[in-house]
């Protein structure tokens, strides 16, 4: 999945709870941050900081892969 914006971030992570059977109460725990940040990073909410983005992403098993745009 190409990641654009951040509204494209959140369904990424959204996809990925959903696929290892989390709830955004066990993901937010895992990840050691708050279910209203979950919520907001989910439905796109720019105001979110990476470093919790990355953690997010690590108890997903995801990594951030950074490409440049093929033209």
């Amino acid at each position: 999945m190409q990641v654009r914006t951040m509204a494209d971030v959140g369904a990424l992570i959204r996809d990925a709870r959903e696929q290892a059977g989390l709830t955004q109460v066990e993901l937010a725990r895992r990840a050691r941050v708050g279910r209203e940040w979950l919520i907001k990073v989910e439905s796109g909410r720019t105001s979110a900081e990476m470093p919790r983005i990355l953690d997010v992403l690590a108890q997903l098993g995801l990594v951030l892969d950074i490409q440049p745009e093929e033209h």
